[in-house]
């Protein structure tokens, strides 16, 4: 996702929509280009100083003054409050100046003297994509193609946010309706494609990005498409067809490059594929683009053996490369073949732009290997070239809290916290090390901090109501936090099993039973959700349930199973 202030640029633009077929980037106003001169349309219908005002906030926001734009602009809509346009370049002058909320309310106003303002709600659906408010985005969108149904960017936009929500069939109805009016819609064709993908419908699926590339020979994406469709097939032919195809459209795309030298290795021609991507190595030095398609297209568990053939012929290039001996050692992290992992990952220098995810990869091994001293050293070495990056900071700090040695990952997470103080995963795991120090106050405090940066953080939300739930107090609060954190995780099995346990400690047993054993159907081998569910059937007089379940969780303990111990021997020997 691009950074959000660059996408409220987009949507301060007023000229259109930025749709492209894999990312749906909301809506950025009217459909038509704004007119570069407001004055030759709307001089005559503005009263004489509204219009002033209005060229002034034009002229403020043009030399980036943006508060005095907004003051200039509030003026204009006040001496012609009836003008919708007045109110839409208000709101995107809000936007400009980083101020979502004002120009959500701005637009809501318009939207309430005139419902039926297609560009105020197209403005209104792309203030609610930024706010990741999907839902209010589509019931705005709906509003617009039923209003204006010439709205084919919105068609295209509303499908793709169908699409992404994987509400299939919404998405058909909007797709058949788009590509019924506008046959030559690229859009509607492509998302038409993915459609049929998500279904596994491939032969429609085939020939709709076929229509894509009639309609748009000279764009890559559908024959990349295509390519994955004969892949999944098997269709050596097809692929080869497709290959040339991009090949001739870009001829130095490394992506078919690469493409084209796994078709060489799979039909025997090693000589061909090796060539490719000595090639491919040497263009690596230089070009960024070949690294980000190895990333993007084979560095998965999936296609694992295809990513290391590739990465081994381009090191035959470059066999020192940092960037290349970084992928390498990730894709032999994903299939846990730490030593030779190792061993690419120390080949990657300080100077590549791959270093810290390497050194933390590095170390990570290393606390595998039992060698937390070496990991240690080796995230230390990393600070001491760069003491100002918090993230090396927070990994140093995981390292310790792994190895229990909490009042050094305390120091280590507090100076990550102080270098980057709204980062709201930092501040997670340095409340978890407080609680792990048995400070519960200052771990209470911090995920109050967390959640206050985060309000949808639901690991945060759940660890504080678990932790009021366990003390036994604030337990309203707990529950309401714990309901705010399933919403967000509505299966999370470790959450539905705080809410049961809140539940418990409210004295209400049969509810905590029914989300206990909830939470167990998610998360079928955790101990502690076992024992929690034999202190449920205990309380309800269950004494044969409540000793099967302490005995599972007995099984499933590694560690601290003295309680469960005590537990089970009571009811054994037929205590209370």
């Amino acid at each position: 996702m691009k950074n959000q202030w660059v996408i409220i640029a987009a949507v301060c633009c007023l000229a259109g929509l930025f749709t492209g077929c894999a990312r749906y980037a909301p809506a950025t106003g009217e459909p038509d280009a704004a007119p570069r001169s407001p004055a030759a349309l709307y001089a005559r219908e503005m009263p004489e100083n509204a219009y002033y005002y209005f060229l002034a906030s034009q002229k403020e926001r043009q030399a980036g003054q943006m508060d005095k734009a907004v003051l200039l602009m509030r003026k204009a809509v006040e001496l012609d409050p009836d003008s919708a346009y007045l109110r839409r370049e208000l709101a995107t002058v809000h936007l400009q100046n980083k101020e979502e909320e004002k120009a959500l309310a701005v637009i809501e106003e318009l939207l309430e003297r005139s419902p039926d303002d297609v560009k105020g709600l197209v403005l209104y659906g792309g203030i609610k994509q930024l706010h990741k408010d999907a839902a209010g985005a589509i019931q705005a969108y709906e509003k617009v193609v039923r209003r204006d149904p010439s709205q084919e960017k919105i068609f295209s936009l509303l499908a793709g946010m169908y699409l992404e929500a994987d509400d299939l069939e919404k998405a058909e109805r909007i797709l058949g309706e788009l590509t019924t009016r506008f046959p030559r819609s690229y859009a509607g064709h492509f998302l038409l494609g993915r459609l049929h993908l998500a279904r596994k419908d491939l032969p429609a699926a085939e020939t709709a990005f076929r229509r894509c590339a009639e309609i748009d020979p000279e764009h890559l994406d559908p024959l990349f498409e295509l390519l994955k469709i004969y892949r999944e097939q098997g269709r050596k032919k097809e692929i080869a067809a497709v290959i040339q195809e991009i090949l001739q459209l870009d001829p130095e795309n490394s992506r078919a490059s690469l493409e084209l030298a796994l078709y060489h290795r799979h039909s025997g021609a090693k000589a061909e594929a090796d060539a490719i991507l000595l090639q491919l190595g040497e263009r690596s030095r230089k070009e960024f683009e070949v690294l980000l398609n190895l990333i993007q297209g084979y560095v998965e568990p999936k296609r694992s053996d295809e990513a290391l053939f590739l990465i081994r012929g381009m090191l035959k290039a470059d066999p020192e490369s940092p960037d290349l001996n970084h992928l390498k050692g990730f894709t032999l992290f994903g299939l846990k073949q730490y030593a030779p992992a190792l061993d690419a990952f120390r080949k990657v220098t300080p100077a590549s732009r791959f270093y810290q995810d390497a050194v933390v990869h590095t170390a990570f091994i290393l606390q595998e290997q039992g060698k937390t001293e070496e990991a240690l050293q080796q995230v230390e070495s990393a600070i001491q070239k760069n003491p100002a990056n918090p993230e090396l900071h927070y990994y140093l700090g995981t390292i310790y809290e792994e190895a229990g040695r909490y009042e050094e990952a305390l120091g280590a997470l507090t100076q990550a916290t102080q270098k980057a103080p709204d980062n709201a995963n930092f501040l997670f795991r340095l409340g978890i090390v407080y609680d792990k120090q048995k400070n519960k106050e200052a771990s209470i405090e911090t995920m109050r901090r967390v959640i206050a940066l985060d309000p949808k953080n639901a690991n945060a939300l759940n660890y504080l109501g678990y932790t009021y739930a366990e003390m036994g107090q604030n337990l309203d609060e707990a529950e309401q936090l714990i309901l705010e954190a399933l919403r967000h995780k509505p299966d999370d099995g470790y959450i539905t099993d705080s809410l049961g346990w809140v539940y418990y400690q409210k004295g209400d047993y049969p509810r905590a039973l029914q989300h206990l054993k909830r939470a167990h159907e998610i998360v079928p081998d955790d101990p502690t959700i076992m024992e929690h569910i034999g202190d449920a059937y205990l309380k309800l007089n269950d004494r044969a349930s409540a000793l099967k379940f302490y005995q599972r969780a007995l099984s499933k303990k590694e560690k601290d199973k003295e309680e469960l111990q005590r537990k089970v021997k009571q009811l054994k020997g037929g205590g209370s």
